[in-house]
């Protein structure tokens, strides 16, 4: 616990994270540093969402928190400990992407084996229960679907009944349905008072669901506040309104070049148009050009992730964590 001015006290942070620094060697490269000096800091019961591009650094930066890999520099603190004494002390788990998981045991018998090896687990009927796998409990993991798979992965990290829950791409493989039943189950957990860290390429997760957003890119923070506050971070305000077919080009021309209009981008028959002051451009589309069916849509969060993270987008996908976790790189010795 942390001491306060007074006599109360104040839970530790449930992650607190300074410069934090990971590189991998690549055979024939430079290294690749897919962490670079990172500060995080995650109070005790917060929703955040940990987004970025391909290869921006979260998966490695959470395989850090969870005491899977080595930081070469920086400091991990999981509520109030290091990460792999959190990990045995069950005040942390983890939802991951693959792997953990027996092809040959049911599925109510993995959630027993991996029951057996923590002192005082929750009951398996409970986490099987609450994972939405009751109907599936004695099936193969063989015959488990991708998403059922994962919803297994979550049964087993509901186990310790953690402070922390880490999520890695956690619906991956998930219809929605079963996306939107998972979402469900892990609001009441947190309303609970659990904290809760996930990354996703889903970004109406985040959007719907995270307190708290940090964007990554580079191995650093580009962006970190509410889904409202990033959302404000994007391009504004979007026109979008149909191209008419006749004299389609000498149209979108004369889209380009009206007074405010910073970017026009066309797709299919509709035609996106990005401006300084959407108002007036939208009026003169209108009056002017003759447009039809125009909407004008608030700030997104995809704008936001494109214009904070786009930098670095390129890059990222050539030389990012879906390249180095293939066995070409190795730990660069601290």
């Amino acid at each position: 616990m942390v001491q306060t001015g007074g006599s109360a006290t104040l839970p530790p942070p449930a992650i607190e994270v300074h410069g934090l620094t990971k590189q991998f060697r690549r055979a024939g490269q430079d290294p690749l540093r897919a962490v670079d000096g990172l500060d995080l800091t995650v109070p005790a019961g917060q929703i955040m969402a940990f987004l970025g591009p391909n290869g921006a650094g979260k998966t490695t930066t959470l395989d850090m928190v969870l005491g899977l890999t080595t930081p070469d520099a920086g400091t991990i603190r999981v509520a109030g400990m290091a990460p792999r004494a959190a990990v045995r002390a069950g005040k942390v788990s983890a939802v991951l992407q693959s792997g953990g998981l027996l092809a040959d045991l049911t599925v109510v018998e993995t959630v027993r084996l991996i029951a057996s090896t923590f002192d005082n687990p929750r009951p398996v009927g409970e986490v099987v229960e609450r994972a939405g796998l009751a109907e599936l409990a004695n099936r193969r993991v063989s015959k488990c679907s991708g998403g059922e798979q994962q919803r297994l992965r979550f049964a087993l990290a509901l186990l310790p009944d953690p402070e922390v829950l880490i999520l890695d791409e956690p619906t991956a493989g998930m219809d929605v349905t079963a996306r939107h039943e998972f979402w469900a189950t892990m609001r009441a957990d947190a309303a609970a008072g659990r904290t809760v860290l996930f990354a996703t390429h889903y970004l109406e997760e985040a959007d719907a669901f995270a307190e708290r957003i940090v964007m990554v890119s580079a191995g650093r923070v580009v962006a970190d506040g509410t889904t409202s506050e990033i959302r404000a971070r994007g391009a504004g305000r979007t026109i979008s309104v149909d191209a008419p077919e006749f004299d389609r080009d000498s149209w979108i021309g004369r889209t380009r070049s009206l007074r405010g209009v910073t970017r026009v981008d066309v797709r299919g028959r509709r035609v996106y148009i990005a401006a300084s002051d959407t108002d007036s451009v939208a009026l003169a589309l209108l009056r002017d050009l003759g447009a039809r069916n125009l909407e004008i849509a608030a700030p997104t969060l995809d704008s936001a992730f494109v214009a904070l993270t786009g930098e670095h987008a390129d890059a990222a996908e050539t030389n990012g964590e879906t390249d180095y976790t293939a066995g070409d790189m190795a730990e660069v010795p601290a």
